[in-house]
């Protein structure tokens, strides 16, 4: 029997809350953050939608998925494929805390959204590896919740980190001074700039030094 392409099952997913952030993280990204050529590398990059939505409107810059997952790399491919975007490239599968990551080079690194969802070592795996692959001057760009000093800037973020330890305790949301800063800069990296996100989240800057 032949398998047509309509029979076939649709491989894209869709994550609500990248549909409530796009347009506020492709704000800050286009406000002087980035090269204007070169390579966006992103990690974690889920079910694919920051890369459809983004993409196209960052060209020619060029945009390179990747998620640990493998089986998360169809939907991105897909939505990718949807966006018409000639500037993504296929996704890739990569483990932030494994060695040597599968890219050479990049001029940019975008994180949403994982180092609360992932222990501590991805954080550091993260910036080990971006610092190994990025040239001087280049952005990391992180965003998601973050603590301050110590507390959480929220109600809300506070019931999350709750919720995050009891699903996995090696999970929680970061403190921006204690934790992620020191460990950035151990790397090589000065953060250059927080901006204030909806949803009491955080966009963060650090650059290679």
């Amino acid at each position: 029997m032949t398998v047509t392409p309509e029979s076939q099952p649709d491989p894209r997913r869709h994550m609500p809350a990248t549909l409530r952030n796009r347009e506020a993280i492709l704000a800050v990204l286009q406000d002087g953050v980035l090269p204007r050529h070169g390579l966006l590398l992103e990690i974690a990059s889920g079910s694919g939608e920051h890369a459809a939505f983004m993409a196209p409107q960052l060209a020619p810059l060029l945009w390179q998925p990747s998620d640990y997952e493998a089986d998360a790399l169809p939907s991105i491919d897909a939505h990718a494929r949807d966006s018409g975007a000639a500037n993504i490239r296929p996704a890739l599968r990569l483990d932030v805390t494994a060695r040597p990551w599968p890219l050479a080079a990049c001029d940019a690194l975008l994180c949403c959204n994982m180092i609360h969802i992932a222990p501590w070592t991805a954080a550091e795996g993260l910036f080990a590896g971006a610092a190994a692959i990025m040239p001087a001057g280049a952005p990391l760009i992180l965003y998601g919740p973050f603590r301050r000093d110590g507390a959480h800037t929220a109600p809300s973020n506070a019931d999350f980190d709750t919720g995050l330890q009891q699903r996995d305790p090696r999970w929680g949301v970061r403190c921006l001074d204690t934790e992620v800063t020191p460990l950035a800069q151990a790397q090589g990296f000065a953060r250059d700039r927080i901006v204030e996100m909806p949803a009491n989240n955080l966009t963060v800057i650090f650059r290679k030094r």
